[in-house]
């Protein structure tokens, strides 16, 4: 087989693979699957994700805790019921008893003294019986010195800062969604651009071919154009590769075990941000953070209170009756006041140990609060940087168009080379990779300063109001 057939067959059989290539759908993409804009993807990471599940059960727990306080103070009331069987066995002493009847019968009539009984001077007394008894009692305290009111805010307290554990982790989730929804839109686009590359290149080493064997250009740009064919197919099915594990990680965040059809695609807002100051008063207001630190400053405020209980007095009612008919029924009321007058805890150490976790608490919000504001700083200028960025790429976008423009009617005029046309198509591809993977940048600049802002539910209108949208 002679050099110039051997170079078309390889020419013919490259076109042939990089035409299955493009025209063949990925694995991952041979099903139909309804579209999922990022809006029901969030709704079903929500419903699927384990981390959130177990956040919202431990809210659930403290919750019911709450709501199982929520009468402590109030009267209780006991019934008490008792049944058994008892057996007695015992010896009586009874030399007093005949003492006494002595003195009683012989001391006032001498003459009956031979008459009084001569008792035993010990009786054995043995009896065996069943007994049963039933009572009602209750218990009211009156006074306690704050304790139950302690008790219920503290718990109180637990569930805010479980409420705010499940804002935090729905907040974690979310961002997690925008890395791996968006960062599944940025490896399709990137496929796509590197397949139209593939194709595009594919077609010029054909020509490449064609005039070689006509000779209009030299073996060697002929073997350029050969290894810009074979690299461009090996982008295209690295990045091909990279889009089917982003999905799969997507699949994997979801539950899901189908193919995928993302129908949000990578966004840009053009437009400036609100200001910074909105930002940071949503947080101020919103912050899942603040939120948990609120808490735990009302848990130690309810320690406190708790300590300052146990210096006071408590005075509760109390009574017991047992039900049985009749007036011989017993029965108890009365009003038991106590105060502790030694302990070997020292109570005052104690209060003010938990006045010292109070100052700390109010310290940490103070911390809390200087670090998220700076932190939605940090966040907002991010974003405007990424717009920029992403700005900044579009010329170099409309200008590697019209390099490949130009090389593609050079081509035609004899002024350029098929491998200067390669080299074009590949910079192209890669610089609208670039300016995609700007975009994405801002789609993740933008979750991040909304979590740090305590609003990332409100990701979706920011997708919405975009006025720039990059489908693969």
């Amino acid at each position: 087989m002679s050099l110039s057939r051997f170079s078309l067959l390889t020419t013919t059989m490259s076109g042939l693979l990089a035409g299955a290539l493009l025209v063949a759908p990925p694995l991952y993409a041979q099903a139909s699957p309804q579209p999922l804009d990022f809006a029901a993807a969030r709704r079903l990471m929500q419903q699927n994700a384990p981390k959130l599940a177990a956040s919202e059960a431990a809210l659930e727990s403290r919750r019911l805790q709450t709501q199982a306080l929520r009468n402590l103070g109030a009267p209780s009331v006991h019934l008490s019921l008792q049944a058994g069987r008892y057996h007695l066995h015992s010896q009586l002493d009874t030399s007093s008893l005949q003492h006494g009847i002595a003195d009683g019968l012989g001391g006032s009539l001498p003459m009956f003294q031979p008459m009084v009984p001569r008792l035993p001077g010990e009786l054995e007394v043995e009896r065996e019986k069943n007994f049963h008894g039933r009572s009602l009692g209750a218990v009211w305290p009156l006074y306690t010195g704050g304790l139950l009111q302690a008790a219920k805010a503290l718990s109180a307290a637990k569930r805010d800062e479980a409420q705010a554990d499940v804002r935090q982790t729905v907040a974690e989730l979310d961002s997690l969604l925008v890395q791996r929804y968006f960062g599944a839109q940025l490896a399709r686009q990137a496929a796509a651009l590197r397949a139209e590359a593939l194709r595009t290149i594919a077609e010029h080493d054909h020509a490449a071919q064609r005039m070689m064997e006509e000779g209009m250009i030299a073996r060697v740009q002929r073997l350029q154009a050969q290894v810009a064919l074979e690299s461009a197919r090996r982008e295209a099915l690295k990045a091909q590769s990279d889009a089917e594990l982003a999905e799969i990680a997507l699949q994997r965040l979801l539950q899901q075990t189908q193919p995928l059809q993302l129908a949000t695609p990578l966004f840009v807002d053009t437009r400036p941000l609100p200001p910074l100051a909105e930002f940071q008063a949503l947080a101020a207001a919103h912050h899942p953070g603040l939120e948990k630190v609120n808490a735990l400053a009302a848990q130690a405020e309810q320690l406190r209170e708790v300590s300052a209980s146990r210096l006071k007095p408590t005075l509760a009612l109390y009574g017991s009756r047992q039900l049985q008919s009749g007036s011989h029924a017993n029965w108890v009321l009365g009003l038991q006041a106590s105060w502790t007058l030694f302990s070997p805890i020292d109570r005052r150490q104690m209060l003010a140990a938990n006045q010292q976790r109070l100052l700390q608490a109010d310290y940490s919000r103070v911390e809390a609060q200087e670090n998220i504001a700076l932190l939605v700083e940090k966040n907002w200028r991010s974003v405007e940087d990424a717009r920029q960025q992403y700005l900044a790429s579009l010329p170099a976008v409309t200008l590697a168009e019209e390099v490949a423009r130009l090389h593609r009617a050079g081509l035609r005029e004899g002024t350029s080379t098929a491998s200067e046309l390669m080299d074009a198509q590949t910079q192209l591809a890669k610089v609208r990779t670039e300016s995609a993977r700007a975009a994405h940048d801002y789609v993740l600049a933008l979750a991040t300063l909304l979590e740090s802002a305590g609003v990332s539910e409100q990701f979706s209108h920011y997708a919405q109001r975009a006025d720039v949208r990059i489908a693969p």
